[in-house]
């Protein structure tokens, strides 16, 4: 969802050079098939706004995938990035990677400074992997490695199914789907 709003906005702006495959024409956790889209293509600059994603009861559901597939894509970018010196990377994290009680707003140093929410907590770890991966090489290669933590996004080409969704998808689904019916009565959980 986010990777396609953002190659929108990039057409939008007249940039005609994009670089991009769908996961069906190129699986970010083959390593081997990354280094060589890295290898034939050259990008100058990569945006990674791919993961492996889910609401509360996915992530619950199936914690080692989103862990080990989240590091595998994020993992294979960056490295290839790197070998094949790609000077400008943007991460595009989250900010469940805070403490679950962090203080509001959220700042960065809050990073790893207590626990992080049990129902998200695979997948936070997985980016907040990405994260320190992009520290390392700016601090290492002073390369320009950024990771940039959305929230609550929802929009086009998203996920409003009920049981899969993210909260908010599923919430703006429901009221949808109320005032359709006259108003009928929402139920939230949580």
């Amino acid at each position: 969802m986010v990777g396609s709003a953002i190659w929108r906005l990039l057409e939008q702006k007249g940039y005609d050079n994009l670089l991009g495959r769908s996961s069906k024409e190129l699986d970010l956790k083959n390593q081997d098939k990354v280094q060589d889209f890295f290898k034939t293509q050259k990008p100058d600059v990569v945006i990674d706004a791919a993961a492996k994603v889910g609401g509360i009861l996915a992530n619950n559901d199936y914690p080692y995938q989103f862990l080990m597939e989240n590091m595998q894509i994020q993992n294979n970018l960056i490295d290839a990035s790197l070998k094949h010196g790609v000077e400008k990377f943007i991460f595009l994290g989250s900010s469940c990677i805070y403490p679950k009680f962090a203080k509001q707003p959220l700042k960065e140093e809050y990073l790893l400074t207590d626990s992080l929410e049990p129902t998200n907590q695979w997948y936070a770890l997985a980016k907040i992997s990405g994260v320190m991966a992009c520290k390392a090489i700016r601090e290492q290669f002073n390369k320009d490695y950024v990771s940039l933590m959305p929230t609550n996004l929802y929009g086009t080409h998203d996920n409003f199914d009920l049981q899969t969704s993210h909260v908010l998808p599923a919430m703006l689904r429901k009221f949808h789907e109320a005032k359709e019916n006259n108003n009928a009565p929402v139920t939230l959980m949580g």
